[in-house]
């Protein structure tokens, strides 16, 4: 059995290869929604509907662990996947997220004011703001709606997303850390932290990688699963010269398959 992830393009491609880092001997498979794309700006029904069907695809690639490497399919859909999906269409299948792990990781250092950057579904979702608030409850939380990132992101735009991350980072007052909320923003967080100097910024790929390893040490029902041939299987929705391009960016010389 192997270990799927699913995003809603490619940004999850640097989750993937921060897991392939930390548990190298694993065999992955991945799977982005790039024909959806952004989903930050689509409705719940769909994210949901998208979510299952890339979830499905993944129990029938046999994966037994999948992780939902998507922030706005993690808020919008994951509590229902587990807790309504999987319990009838596949039980032995453990469906994650990287909301709960992000938010960890951002109260590990103390902090007083968080700012959480992301999708607008993410943010209308507010779940940053819950899940933080559970932990703590007295915390300032901002949140900032980024939709243009994404887009350029997935273009290989990376001028356009320089100039948009220092317009997103500037409208931040006082935080003293920063989420960022989505998988496709690793590949911009050095022009937050250029932009925000002082500022704590958390980046998904620099945490989750210790999160799985952490969460299969203590899982051995599932790890035990899981096969160690070190393979590699990445799938896409769509495929066009932007995503190859940041494909190739991430993972260089990438075989790429549309599903």
């Amino acid at each position: 059995m192997k270990i799927g992830v699913f995003d809603s393009g490619l940004g999850g491609l640097v989750i993937t290869r921060a897991f392939i880092k930390a548990l190298p001997e694993y065999d992955y498979v991945y799977y982005g929604d790039t024909k959806h794309l952004p989903y930050g700006e689509k409705t719940s029904g769909r994210i949901l509907n998208y979510t299952l069907e890339a979830v499905k695809f993944l129990i029938s690639q046999d994966c037994a662990i999948i992780i939902i490497a998507c922030n706005t399919a993690t808020s919008i859909a994951l509590r229902y996947i587990q807790q309504r999906f999987i319990p009838e269409y596949a039980p032995d299948v453990k469906v994650l997220g990287v909301v709960i792990p992000t938010v960890e990781e951002a109260l590990e250092a103390h902090t007083a004011k968080v700012g959480v950057v992301a999708t607008n579904a993410t943010v209308r979702s507010h779940i940053y703001q819950t899940e933080l608030h559970k932990i703590r409850p007295e915390l300032e939380v901002e949140e900032i709606a980024a939709p243009k990132l994404v887009p350029a992101i997935e273009d290989n735009d990376f001028a356009l997303a320089e100039a948009l991350s220092k317009e997103y980072a500037a409208a931040f007052s006082n935080i003293d850390s920063l989420i960022l909320g989505c998988t496709h923003y690793p590949l911009v967080k050095e022009y937050f932290r250029k932009s925000l100097p002082s500022v704590r910024v958390v980046s998904q790929d620099e945490l989750m990688g210790a999160k799985l390893a952490d969460y299969l040490h203590r899982h051995t029902e599932i790890n035990c699963r899981l096969s160690q041939n070190g393979t590699h299987n990445f799938y896409v929705s769509k495929i066009n010269k932007h995503y190859q391009l940041l494909a190739n960016m991430l993972f260089p010389g990438i075989d790429i398959h549309e599903h």
